[in-house]
């Protein structure tokens, strides 16, 4: 039975496909598209993670997290 190793994939480099995937530039064309779909403000915020260093919300963002912008 194989381990799983949690930190595993934050030692990993990103390729390149998954640095585009993962970068400010395409959670903010993603937070316009959500924001034209549904009308709701998104937030972009900082994970301090990596293998995901941005995901969007609709939540305002708490004390603890790092917000990067508002599509409102």
């Amino acid at each position: 039975m194989a381990i799983f190793d949690a930190n595993l994939d934050r030692r990993a480099p990103l390729s390149p496909k998954r640095a585009r995937l993962a970068s400010f530039e395409n959670a903010y064309a993603v937070a316009v598209q959500r924001h034209r779909e549904t009308g709701a403000a998104q937030f972009v915020l900082r994970t301090g993670n990596p293998a995901q260093p941005f995901r969007l919300t609709t939540s305002p963002p708490t004390h603890t997290d790092q917000l990067q912008t508002l599509v409102a």
